[in-house]
């Protein structure tokens, strides 16, 4: 695996499948800044509340899918998953069917979000169980606190950058003098 970050509001997204675990990857993908993200489901019941105007009430067909660049599948059946993996990646859409890691061209990651900080655990896949102990460790670790100093780091790294000074010991001085990663 090759980790990378992928500016969601970029790129061409969209979910497809039914149920909770499409919501949750719908606003797992929303909360990571996705903007024209949609969500296409042959069973919508209960998704409208989560998807509004992006739902569409049936599974991608070739049309849909040439148009993007990532596509989760969730909660499908099998043979259904497959079939639109395969029809997916025909026309070079990276996709992730969820808890099917041979049928996945990438992972997701497990995350805590705190303002733009990003911080993620992968295993691959080989135990999502083991990510998400890791995960909650860390979200122990960063609270929220933590949007609010990046903030300040941004700030300040771009007034540093302005005046060429040295941004790498500037924010380590500043990391110790706030005790943050103490």
């Amino acid at each position: 695996m090759i980790p990378v970050a992928l500016d969601a509001a970029a790129l061409p997204i969209a979910v497809t499948g039914r149920g909770p675990a499409a919501v949750r990857r719908f606003s797992a993908l929303r909360a990571g800044g996705a903007r024209d993200l949609l969500l296409f489901s042959d069973q919508p019941d209960d998704l409208d509340e989560a998807a509004g105007a992006a739902l569409r009430r049936y599974l991608p067909g070739r049309a849909e899918l040439a148009g993007l660049r990532a596509l989760w599948i969730v909660g499908l059946p099998n043979d259904t998953a497959t079939e639109l993996a395969d029809l997916a990646r025909s026309d070079r859409v990276l996709v992730n069917v969820e808890d099917r890691p041979e049928l996945c061209d990438f992972h997701n990651v497990a995350e805590v979000r705190r303002g733009d900080l990003l911080l993620t655990v992968s295993t691959s896949g080989a135990s999502p169980g083991l990510a998400a102990r890791i995960r909650a460790r860390l979200a122990a670790e960063f609270g929220p606190e933590w949007g609010d100093r990046l903030a300040v780091l941004r700030g300040q790294r771009a007034a540093w950058r302005r005046e060429r000074r040295d941004v790498a010991a500037l924010t380590e001085a500043l990391l110790r003098a706030n005790g943050w990663l103490a």
